[in-house]
């Protein structure tokens, strides 16, 4: 298995930073980050934007402020990739705590219901996970960042408004595996789409037992293709920004790394960023959905084929440059 270090090396001199004076002032390229209990997603988007002015910063899904893992943090014209990163599959290992349900469904919200806990064996556990594997209906938690007539519900909740569930949603989980972790917990990893609340499965795991339940933790170890080995500690990021370093940075052409990719000259690449999707004619991969179009390993555009020969322009990224 190749080492955190090797792995950042390999895809390093495709990201940029732009040093003015004493100061770096831009970055185009994906950080990930291994997000430590506590900070929410948005604090670590601002931690890293302070340090990476005036790029545009954001992320790719949301992590809980009491979950850690993986956390793909989108600098300058990276942030322009995330309709083509944000459909990833999510892995997640943690621990179900039996016989409380909390308000948060989560261990840091205020327990509101108790049951007893039921004795399981493994005949139990593997009928369990069955019952939660493949595509079924879930109900996102109330405390949660879906919006209600433009207000995230988490907001309403913490305010103490009576706040009625969402609307349940159809999720797809895979690889689900529980095993008992002590008199009232269950481990648990999976493999699920985007959009699944890992509190609603612990709520729904808790109800199934006929008793109560809430998340006691978890963890995300993989986010799309960005997996936990090749993540950096946040306070270990912060510092090498701060010395002006962007160790570990992922370029633009490496995140797209599965998909297919055409080479253009410098005519077609100055017809794209004329806007001219007919400079494509012909270049477009057999059964590509979206590709990506490459010069001297910098990304220049992302297309859409609309034919086996024609393709539209989804997106147009600015100069990046090599180190």
């Amino acid at each position: 298995m190749r080492s955190r270090r090797s792995g950042f090396a390999m895809v390093l001199m495709f990201a940029r930073r732009i040093r003015y004076g004493d100061q770096f002032t831009a970055m185009d390229g994906i950080i990930l980050i291994d997000k430590p209990a506590g900070p929410t997603s948005a604090e670590v988007v601002r931690k890293i934007k302070a340090r990476v002015k005036p790029s545009r910063v954001g992320h790719l899904g949301t992590l809980d402020p009491f979950a850690t893992g993986v956390l793909p943090i989108l600098a300058g014209e990276a942030t322009k990739l995330a309709p083509f990163l944000h459909d990833g599959e999510k892995h997640y290992e943690g621990l179900i705590a039996l016989g409380d349900e909390t308000d948060t469904l989560d261990a840091t919200g205020t327990v509101v219901r108790t049951a007893a806990v039921a004795s399981l064996d493994g005949a139990d556990l593997a009928a369990l996970a069955a019952r939660f594997t493949g595509t079924i209906e879930q109900v996102p938690p109330v405390f949660s960042a879906i919006k209600r007539d433009g207000v995230p519900l988490y907001k309403l909740a913490r305010r103490g408004d009576e706040v009625a569930p969402p609307p349940p949603r159809q999720v797809t989980i895979t690889n689900l595996v529980l095993t008992i972790a002590g008199p009232a917990a269950l481990r648990f990893s999976l493999v699920c789409t985007p959009g699944t609340y890992m509190r609603s499965l612990a709520r729904d795991v808790g109800l199934a037992l006929g008793g109560a339940a809430h998340l006691a933790q978890l963890r995300r170890t993989r986010s799309g293709n960005f997996a936990i080995a090749d993540a950096r500690p946040l306070d270990e990021v912060l510092a090498a920004l701060e010395r002006g370093a962007a160790d570990g940075a992922i370029g633009l052409c490496a995140a797209l790394a599965p998909m297919p990719a055409v080479a253009a000259d410098a005519e077609t690449e100055r017809r794209l960023r004329h806007g001219d999707a007919r400079a494509l004619d012909c270049l477009v991969p057999p059964a590509a959905k979206f590709f990506k179009v490459v010069a001297d390993g910098r990304l220049i555009a992302v297309a859409e084929a609309t034919s086996r020969v024609t393709a539209t322009i989804a997106r147009i990224f600015g100069e990046q440059q090599a180190q």
